[in-house]
């Protein structure tokens, strides 16, 4: 019985996407600026032919508009206290994650004076199935904390 319900669930699950399999956009969320913090959310799209899953926090790196790699360190939003969904993700669907930054008030050892980092262009994703892509970074904009981010899970796309 357990070898055949096992049978089933590897047959009706489906891959972890890879970076080759999709494209997103790293965007402000409009309004939620307050308290020294912005919101941006990662929308993520399934630009493949095939249906893949994400899940948990995107591994993530900020990058300059030279593509140089710039301080980064996600951590979750709840660590601990969200279960991760296995988001499913057929050709052509979309997931979002969120980002909590601060784009202005620096962490120690940061400027005081002039912006705490050098601003973020891009962002470079690593999904669960490997490989990579880039997000534009819409504005671009400075992480502070060393780029302290804390991130929300991949929700299920919209219906």
């Amino acid at each position: 019985m357990i070898a055949i319900l096992a049978l089933f669930l590897a047959a009706h699950v489906a891959p972890p996407c890879t970076g080759a399999q999709l494209s997103g956009t790293f965007k402000a969320v409009p309004n939620s600026e307050g308290a020294g913090n912005i919101v941006y959310a990662l929308r993520v799209k399934n630009t493949s032919t095939h249906t893949c899953f994400v899940t948990g926090i995107p591994g993530v790196m900020l990058l300059d508009r030279r593509n140089h790699k710039l301080p980064t360190h996600a951590r979750p939003a709840q660590p601990g206290a969200l279960t991760a969904v296995l988001v499913t993700l057929a050709p052509g669907k979309s997931t979002k994650a969120t980002a909590r930054f601060s784009p202005d008030v620096p962490g120690v050892g940061e400027h005081t004076i002039g912006q705490c980092e050098p601003k973020s262009y891009w962002l470079r994703v690593t999904p669960n199935g490997g490989g990579t892509f880039k997000a534009p970074v819409q504005p671009p904009t400075p992480v502070c904390e060393h780029g302290g981010m804390s991130w929300s899970v991949f929700t299920a796309p919209a219906q």
